[in-house]
């Protein structure tokens, strides 16, 4: 089977047409700022990446372009040949526990989500209508970003505020990176060679979660009711105090929007070293001894400690792995090792000869980096949702 899996966001579209069961990726590609000046795409066959610079007044030429992309380069004959499409979907609240065949039905149930992630889920449901309109006998899956962490328990999903507003509003710990979770519990069970496993995954990147992960399921994880809690990000804040918000907006007369933007664009270690919120950008800061940079990059270590032990206890200590993963996981070597160094009180231990051997862009993308005397193994292993996304989508099609 074809399968194109689809990453839409409000100005980019994201997709991959992956050959099922041999896992063979045959195109990806990227447009980018759609409805903006400068829009643009990539696209990506054998290894080889070409730009080609195009007006995107919305979507539907995104898809138009990608249609093309499919027939010229000859990876299909027709759009008949694609089997199924698999969208992300950034939110499904607390309605689908699992991906789920797109019909008018859901979509419209989809729809009601819009306010829960008004810049992405709109967008996302417009993408769907367009390739429904250019593929309309083509079975479509969404693949929901908050599907794994339904199974989080209402000890750890409620807030504590008065349950009336989970009851009339659906105010509640959602969490997010769900595809990617799911994917590294999957391979996880694969390499353990067990079906019910227990582990830490750190999903960390430019936006970082961590999941605690018991019986192969989701029982909590950083991100809340939005994907600005928990740790802080690249732009994110990650967890505050709230009463931080009304005063500073008394104090600058700023309005709720504006504060919105700064919490969620302008802080994390953007915000601490006011230069970069690219962690490569910090690590070089470091090296110049820039105090910031090195603040920065101290105190977005420490939040994930903090976590990590936080769900080592939630464990019980029975942790069959912590896993490290997405772009600073499998890459950031000395960003590994200054976690692991404090987790020495837990018995986890670094192997610093293996961890170094680790990133993406060595031979090396995958491995156990902890010594055999660590309580508990640690892996760097890569994500990749866009194969869990096809593999969802192959799985209920078929």
């Amino acid at each position: 089977m074809k399968i194109l899996t689809v990453n839409a966001g409000s100005s980019s579209l994201k997709f991959n047409c992956i050959e099922l069961p041999s896992e063979k990726e045959l195109i990806s590609g990227y447009f980018e700022k759609i409805g903006m000046d400068g829009s643009f795409y990539n696209i990506k066959i054998n290894g080889e990446k070409t730009k080609k610079e195009v007006e995107l007044s919305n979507h539907n030429d995104a898809v138009r372009y990608l249609k093309e992309e499919l027939l010229n380069n000859g990876i299909v004959s027709s759009l008949e040949e694609i089997d199924g499409v698999g969208h992300r979907l950034v939110h499904g609240g607390d309605k689908f526990k699992d991906s789920v065949l797109l019909t008018e039905e859901v979509i419209q149930e989809c729809e009601k989500f819009n306010d829960l992630a008004p810049l992405h889920n709109p967008a996302m449901l417009s993408c769907i209508r367009a390739f429904q309109s250019e593929m309309p006998t083509t079975p479509m899956v969404g693949v929901f970003d908050t599907s794994f962490h339904q199974t989080i328990p209402e000890i750890n999903y409620l807030y504590s505020v008065p349950f009336s507003w989970y009851q009339e509003y659906g105010i509640r710990k959602y969490g997010f990176h769900g595809t990617s979770h799911k994917f590294i519990t999957k391979t996880m069970q694969k390499i353990l060679g067990k079906d019910s496993i227990n582990i830490i995954n750190c999903h960390i990147g430019s936006g970082g979660s961590i999941c605690c992960i018991k019986d192969s399921k989701s029982i909590d994880t950083t991100m809340g009711f939005s994907p600005n809690a928990g740790l802080m990000m690249g732009t994110r804040s990650g967890d505050i105090d709230y009463s931080i918000i009304p005063f500073y907006m008394n104090k600058t007369g700023k309005n709720i929007n504006e504060v919105d933007t700064i919490l969620n664009k302008k802080s994390g270690l953007l915000g601490i070293n006011g230069k970069y919120s690219d962690h490569r950008d910090i690590e070089n800061g470091m090296a110049e001894g820039d105090k910031m940079c090195t603040l920065a990059n101290d105190m977005y270590v420490n939040r994930i400690v903090g976590y990590i032990a936080k769900y080592f206890v939630e464990l019980d200590g029975k942790v069959d792995a912590l896993v490290f993963t997405a772009g600073l996981g499998e890459n950031a070597r000395e960003f590994r090792e200054n976690i692991i160094e404090k987790l020495s009180s837990l018995g986890i231990y670094i192997d610093k000869e293996e961890n170094n051997k680790i990133a993406g862009y060595l031979d090396k993308s995958e491995g156990i980096i902890s010594t055999s005397e660590s309580s508990v193994p640690v892996y760097v292993i890569p994500t990749n949702e866009e194969l869990m996304i096809a593999l969802d989508t192959y799985n209920i099609i078929g």
